[in-house]
């Protein structure tokens, strides 16, 4: 028997519907999740969007036209997200993947929403009230990487803005702040009670870390870091999280095993491993004990809760068709 095990709808329901948009975090919602994942940047006016990529992705979004007659900055996309305004990401159409790739899977499965426009977190929030989504929870990973100060927002100045935004919807109890860059849990410790730690094999690094290193936490190595990890490795993660200020820790799937979550239960974090798409490695993972699957399928996941018999997060109903 399991506890509950969250089902976390990643950049809402990425492989059925573009990611970071309103009408995709709506339909992970009508499908039903414990948790909504989105992600954040700060635009050159300070204003709060939804987007996975400090630079304006060519795969995620298209230009359509400037925001001003004879705008220099035009085209937009290949720029820092940073660099723009509201008004000129507002031009982007970011609701038809443009793969690079012919493997891209995404674009095989994803439903194109042509002229969906790059939301706020403001709108983002404002939605959520409306449908009355009360009980699922908001994970935000805040975009920002310590390594390119020119692409990233000020970690304070960011975070706290963001925090500001879900007070002014009543929605602190009910969200949590991610993010790979651990000055930011740092920052959020006294402002929000959820926070998950981030983390992948690049950007396990002081430099990600808010100047921790794994290796004062029992990490072993190994002989060639990257590929094979010493024994102790795992432990060290969570004991390095937990000292980061998290309240969950939040690993890419490569790095789960007993190791992790044997640390990971002997300091108290819960694990909420991502992106997991394939039903039998999710089931694989819950039989190791993590607390949370964050994937791009909700409905495959779904389906795998009803057939091992684990309680499935209510859908929320649309109280209209929701617009781009």
């Amino acid at each position: 028997m399991h506890g509950y095990v969250e089902l976390h709808g990643h950049r809402g329901a990425r492989g059925l519907r573009p990611e970071n948009t309103l009408p995709g975090l709506a339909f992970a919602l009508e499908l039903g999740v414990d948790a909504l994942e989105f992600d954040v940047a700060m635009s050159a006016d300070g204003e709060l969007v939804l987007t996975h990529d400090l630079i304006v992705s060519p795969v995620t979004s298209a230009d359509t036209g400037t925001a001003e007659p004879g705008d220099p900055m035009f085209p937009y996309v290949g720029k820092p997200i940073m660099g723009l305004t509201l008004p000129q990401l507002r031009t982007l159409d970011v609701g038809v993947r443009l793969p690079q790739r012919p493997d891209d899977v995404f674009a095989l499965t994803q439903v194109p929403l042509p002229d969906t426009r790059m939301p706020t977190l403001g709108a983002v929030l404002g939605l959520i009230d409306a449908l009355g989504a009360d009980r699922v929870r908001l994970n935000v990973e805040l975009k920002s990487d310590p390594t390119r100060p020119d692409l990233s927002a000020d970690p304070r100045r960011f975070t706290e803005l963001v925090v500001k935004e879900l007070d002014r919807h009543d929605r602190l109890s009910r969200a949590a702040i991610l993010s790979f860059d651990w000055r930011i849990l740092e920052i959020a410790k006294p402002l929000i009670a959820e926070r998950y730690a981030l983390i992948e094999r690049d950007t396990m690094t002081p430099a990600w870390m808010n100047g921790l290193d794994l290796a004062d936490f029992g990490a072993d190595f190994g002989a060639d870091f990257g590929a094979d990890f010493g024994a102790d490795f795992g432990a060290g993660i969570p004991a390095a999280a937990r000292a980061a200020g998290a309240t969950t820790l939040s690993p890419d799937r490569e790095l789960v095993d007993e190791t992790l979550m044997t640390g990971a239960s002997r300091v108290g974090l819960p694990v909420a491993v991502w992106t997991v798409n394939d039903p039998e490695e999710a089931a694989r993972l819950i039989d190791m004990g993590v607390s949370g699957i964050v994937t791009d399928y909700p409905d495959r996941m779904r389906r795998l809760w009803q057939s091992r018999g684990l309680p499935l997060p209510a859908p929320v109903t649309p109280l209209r068709p929701v617009d781009a």
